[in-house]
């Protein structure tokens, strides 16, 4: 007697519902596509109502929310649905951190750029100070979300349902 193995197709194979995380993972990316592209229209207008041409720091809150933010939170949602990196503990330090850093980081450098475009010269190293530990905790973010993909891929914690 022989058996054929049926492949399963995209009618058969049924996804499982999304998950509280998955939702919360999904609207962080796009509350963070919001603000980038707020970011980026407030660059512009400020740039252009003050006739200002020359280099900002205002421009890089703009694509530290889009990058970080949004494309980020959306690769981490499809490594969850996949995954199952909730499953791993490193992963519960991951959210606060990458928030953290993030918004610690994206404010840090419009409010520099609000400075730099108004002619106030922004010298302190305070920028810099907070900027670099919004730089730190997206370093960890980023430690911690590997970490929690090697347990995951270890562990073998596939969450499809075939």
């Amino acid at each position: 007697m022989t058996t054929t193995a049926t492949t399963p197709t995209a009618a058969s194979v049924r996804l499982r519902a999304s998950t509280a995380l998955e939702r919360r993972l999904g609207l962080a990316a796009g509350g963070y596509a919001g603000l980038g592209l707020l970011a980026g229209l407030f660059y512009r207008t400020l740039t252009h109502s003050r006739d200002f041409t020359g280099p900002t720091t205002l421009s890089l809150g703009h694509t530290h929310f889009l990058a970080l933010g949004m494309l980020v939170f959306l690769v981490v949602l499809a490594l969850e649905r996949l995954f199952g990196l909730s499953q791993s503990s490193w992963f519960r330090w991951f959210e606060p951190l990458c928030h953290a850093g993030l918004l610690i980081t994206a404010g840090a450098l419009i409010v520099r750029g609000i400075l730099q475009v108004v002619a106030t010269d922004p010298t302190s190293m305070a920028f810099a100070g907070v900027a670099g530990l919004g730089h730190i905790l997206l370093t960890a973010a980023v430690l911690v979300l590997f970490l929690a993909l090697r347990s995951a891929l270890t562990n073998g914690n596939p969450t499809l349902e075939r």
